[in-house]
């Protein structure tokens, strides 16, 4: 999969109002996690539309799932976080020129 689509498929899975809810206290939680119990008691949201939205997470890469006994915390992968801004203003202020757009 080359860098347009990685990262594309990362951004359109925090295209989601309760995905980007569920990332956003993962990014809280820092390097600790949180057990899937606590995310849907701190969103409100029904375990089934949780599971769903993480798997949607899970499956871009953004977030990272480990089973501990019965538990499974979920933690943000910090470097695929890292990796996909860096990717949005790696070219920031570099300047466009009519014959980029053409290339496009």
């Amino acid at each position: 999969m080359n860098k347009i689509s990685k990262n594309a498929n990362r951004l359109a899975a925090l295209g989601h109002e309760a995905r980007l809810e569920i990332y956003r206290l993962l990014v809280r939680a820092g390097d600790q996690g949180v057990n899937v119990g606590e995310i849907g008691a701190h969103l409100k949201m029904p375990a089934s539309t949780l599971s769903h939205h993480l798997s949607s997470l899970v499956d871009a890469g953004l977030v990272i799932q480990e089973r501990h006994g019965r538990e499974i915390l979920n933690r943000v992968d910090y470097k695929v976080m890292r990796q996909t801004v860096s990717f949005l203003t790696d070219q920031c202020c570099v300047g466009l020129s009519v014959s980029d757009e053409n290339a496009a």
